[in-house]
């Protein structure tokens, strides 16, 4: 049987890389994509912590997490292809679209 601490270290290595792949890669698809990561590590550690516990609480929550996630896909994806569509680019330091 794996032991609850390995799954919640291997759910804090990919929330850091998330944040990590965040920060330092400025195209929109990347940055993107370390959201989604980061969503997953959640999950994880979620799942963890209702199995550790014996509850179904944890999976609840990821149930909602995951329909969000989804949800944020969808609308990414169109916010994406709108910055493309417009700029022809999909670097982060090219947006200036929504300055007012």
């Amino acid at each position: 049987m794996i032991p609850t601490a390995f799954f919640l270290v291997l759910s804090i290595v990919l929330f850091v890389l998330g944040v990590v792949a965040f920060f330092i890669k400025r195209d929109l698809i990347t940055m993107f994509m370390a959201v989604e990561v980061m969503l997953n590590a959640a999950n994880l550690a979620f799942l963890t912590f209702a199995k550790s516990t014996a509850s179904l609480d944890g999976q609840v929550i990821v149930l909602f997490v995951v329909t969000v996630a989804a949800a944020e896909a969808a609308v990414g994806l169109a916010i994406i292809l709108v910055v493309f569509k417009r700029k022809k680019s999909i670097q982060s330091d090219d947006l200036d679209v929504m300055k007012g």
